[in-house]
């Protein structure tokens, strides 16, 4: 059995080196193998230039191939496993594509497991988790009303002027600006053509209160589904989205404005070449350190007072073994390799677990990428 990592951009070196110091097989394809040679050229070898025919030539039943590379390649790589009876990974979303797939994987019992990255990947973990506890605790009734948040973000440990620095792909940031946002506030659907006509004031749980900057983002309204949430529940809130220092609007009030006109292939082009100049201004330098948060919180309330309300804080930076982002993004990848190795995964397309022994194993391993993460019972 091989593992086929294709990639290795920013957020994949901790969990593609953890499966090569691991013992496994592992193959590395990347579109430059010279880059390749940089991130893990001290553990192995065996390192190849990405090529979908070429990978997939190089694909033997049982194997895994893990997609690493931007979301436009994960269902051609997903295709070749179906060919080879292979398994794949990934932690980005499951595409409508990828999701029409699940019954040809079912049916030759292969796994494709996706979202289990940082975001989305932890913050499923924790949700479910809260999920569970608050089906299990004293304060759950059927008559309660729910509320519910999930906020992430990469921002940087010191700030800068323009409160942010790029620890992934810069077109992709400004890309998904682009995108509309469905959600749940005051029992009605919040639909937000643009991030920043929606930014709100979030006070984040955290040892010392901090408040940040938040957002929608994309669709939230089917991961309640997703988590489990009972259909006769009654839901005043439910949000997905990003978070960022105060004052990112501020600074970035000249990006949304260049951005909106950005359509069509054209505007691609205008965003990657934005892209390239805001990345040379807003990198990290070596060794600075990056910060990663993630607040995921569920409140119940019934006749005007709260009965559940718990929310796992994460708060990580870069330190001796690389930047947050690269470590909470690919060390959950690597997990979700071990599951599917060990037969915990069944067949079929799936995101993050929710089987409970899996959740707690996961979270027990996510523990240890950060400086900070516990779980806050807010009426204890």
């Amino acid at each position: 059995m091989t593992i086929h990592w294709c990639g290795t951009g920013l957020s994949s070196p901790p969990g593609l080196r953890r499966l090569i110091q691991g013992g496994h097989r592992v193959v590395v394809w990347n579109r430059t193998v010279e880059k390749a040679r940089e991130v893990v050229g001290d553990l192995t070898q065996d390192i190849r230039a990405y090529d979908l025919a070429a990978l997939t030539a190089a694909l033997q039943p049982g194997d895994v191939a893990v997609s690493m590379l931007t979301a436009d390649h994960h269902v051609g790589i997903a295709r070749a496993c179906l060919d080879r009876n292979a398994h794949f990974v990934s932690s980005s979303y499951i595409a409508p594509e990828m999701r029409a797939l699940d019954g040809e994987f079912r049916a030759k019992g292969l796994v494709s497991i996706n979202e289990c990255g940082l975001d989305p990947g932890i913050d499923h973990l924790m949700a479910h988790d809260l999920v569970a506890r608050y089906r299990a605790s004293k304060g759950y009734h059927a008559d309660n009303v729910l509320s519910f948040l999930s906020y992430c973000g990469g921002i940087p440990k010191i700030p800068n002027a323009f409160r942010y620095k790029f620890s992934w792909a810069p077109a992709g940031v400004l890309k998904a600006l682009r995108s509309p946002s469905r959600s749940l506030k005051d029992f009605s659907e919040l639909r937000v053509q643009r991030p920043w006509d929606a930014i709100t004031a979030y006070e984040a749980p955290l040892p010392i209160p901090e408040t940040f900057e938040v957002y929608p983002n994309r669709d939230s309204l089917p991961f309640m589904e997703e988590y489990r949430f009972d259909k006769a529940w009654k839901v005043r809130d439910f949000v997905r989205g990003t978070i960022r220092l105060n004052g990112w609007a501020e600074a970035w009030a000249p990006i949304f404005r260049a951005i909106e006109g950005m359509t069509g292939p054209e505007g691609d082009k205008a965003i990657n070449a934005l892209a390239a100049e805001l990345l040379k201004e807003n990198s990290y330098a070596p060794g600075e350190p990056d910060r990663v948060v993630l607040f995921v919180g569920l409140k119940a309330e019934r006749d005007g007072k709260i009965t559940y309300h718990e929310t796992w804080a994460m708060d990580a930076w870069g330190d001796e073994r690389g930047s947050a982002m690269a470590r909470l993004v690919s060390m959950p990848v690597s997990f979700a390799v071990d599951s599917l190795l060990n037969h915990e995964i069944p067949a079929g397309v799936h995101p993050a677990p929710h089987d409970p022994g899996l959740v707690t194993k996961w979270l027990g391993q996510v523990r240890s990428l950060a400086q900070y993460m516990e779980r806050i019972d807010h009426l204890a």
